[in-house]
């Protein structure tokens, strides 16, 4: 039997952030742009939280607010899904989709490395039915 793969294996690496300043509308074109729905919020180099595409447009949603002038930091999820880049696949799995987390983020010595979504955990399983099951 094979060992179950790190989460360092699947996880996107150096993913985009934002700065915990910038206005919510720059961070819905920069998700939109680079066609990802995760953020991770960063503060002076330090992670503090995270923000998806389903918050932003759940705060544009409202008449009184201006998404050039409401900030992330507004919005922003503090307290997100973290893992080490030697998280196991099948645990960080099983995690994200206990919570419903639509995300984790991968820190390694406090410093965001990568992150992990549905659509990675996706191409694992893709990857893993091919390798391992196929025959």
């Amino acid at each position: 039997m094979k060992a179950v793969p790190q989460i360092s294996h699947y996880m996107t690496t150096h993913p985009h952030s934002v700065r915990v300043d910038l206005c919510i509308s720059k961070a819905d074109k920069m998700m939109k742009e680079f066609k990802i729905r995760h953020l991770p919020v960063m503060e002076h180099e330090k992670l503090i939280g995270i923000i998806s595409d389903r918050d932003i447009k759940f705060v544009m949603a409202f008449k009184d607010v201006n998404p050039d002038v409401t900030t992330i930091s507004e919005i922003v999820i503090e307290d997100p899904y973290i893992v080490k880049p030697s998280s196991l696949l099948s645990d960080v799995c099983a995690e994200m989709s206990a919570h419903k987390y639509g995300s984790a983020l991968v820190v390694d010595n406090n410093k965001l490395v990568g992150i992990f979504t549905w659509v990675d955990a996706l191409g694992a399983v893709s990857e893993l039915f091919e390798g391992r099951l196929k025959k």
